[in-house]
């Protein structure tokens, strides 16, 4: 185990917030696209929640991060020099790649955003009308595949960036950029689930969101077990300190709502209320464990 000689960095519930909605909104806009481009049309209602999801979660993450800076009108700063006003961008840095993917990000984001909300009909002004034309054909699907991989970045990066610094118990462990991008991606499956419950785009899709579903969860608990394996001796203190409570949050957050859909009724995959809201607890929670007791 490497020798660590550095202050913990203090993130409290600004980072957390931040990590959560960087997951939901790079996972909704990952399973909106792969809804549009491998779905029926019958899936076309989810695929445009998951687009909804998508930009006002991310509108969240530089406002916590703004604050969580203590001087928030220096944000700027890292996207911009101070002294040249030239772009500043620092590609040995992880914190300044994670800035200016997240400002890239945002414009794929806002745009689909605006296309699905035309497509809904709360949108018709002339501008949004001419953006649906502007997504439309193979350009369209190009362009969500490219912001699909922006979303990639943004969901596993949190915990990649963990994983670079110099942090007892962050750094210890190459688990973390995996665990949080099924994590993001399972807490994105619940956000439209459970927004579609609101409409009539549940009925087909969410067999298929279900089944997805498992694929990330059980990702996440075969993550889990390596991030306990790779920690050694440390792992046990990790598991079994004062964040007990949060480690059995996020028990409860995978493995109940796997055995919810694993005993859905007549076979047919169904994703409870309940399921879903476990699920967007434990990946919550997870967050939490994994950012406050590296630290304590």
């Amino acid at each position: 185990m490497p020798q660590h000689f550095v202050a913990p960095p203090q993130w409290e519930w600004y980072i957390v917030w931040y990590f959560f909605f960087g997951g939901i909104a790079g996972g909704a806009y990952v399973i909106g696209t792969l809804l549009r481009l491998f779905g029926s049309a019958r899936d076309e209602g989810a695929a445009r929640i998951a687009f909804l999801i998508s930009f006002p979660t991310m509108v969240i993450c530089p406002i916590l991060l703004t604050l969580d800076l203590g001087h928030p009108v220096r944000f700027w700063h890292m996207l911009i020099n101070s002294r040249t006003f030239g772009l500043n961008f620092k590609y040995w840095s992880p914190m300044s790649v994670g800035a200016w993917i997240l400002l890239i990000f945002g414009i794929f984001a806002a745009v689909s955003f605006v296309e699905a909300a035309t497509l809904r009909g709360w949108v018709r002004h002339p501008s949004a009308q001419r953006i649906r034309g502007f997504l439309s054909g193979a350009f369209g699907r190009l362009f969500m595949v490219v912001g699909s991989l922006f979303g990639l970045f943004i969901t596993g990066y949190t915990g990649v960036l963990l994983s670079v610094s110099n942090q007892p118990i962050w750094s210890d462990t190459w688990t973390l950029g995996g665990l949080f991008l099924a994590s993001g991606l399972s807490v994105a499956v619940a956000s439209i689930v459970l927004l579609s419950r609101m409409g009539p785009e549940a009925s087909d899709t969410e067999v298929k969101l279900v089944r997805a579903d498992r694929v990330f969860i059980v990702l996440e608990l075969i993550l889990i077990v390596a991030l306990f394996v790779t920690l050694g001796a440390m792992g046990g203190k990790f598991l079994l300190g004062r964040y007990l409570i949060l480690w059995l949050i996020v028990l409860a957050g995978t493995l109940l709502p796997l055995l919810l859909q694993l005993r859905s009724s007549m076979g047919r995959p169904a994703f409870s209320v309940l399921a879903a809201v476990l699920v967007l607890v434990g990946g919550l929670a997870l967050r939490m464990v994994v950012v406050f007791a590296a630290q304590a």
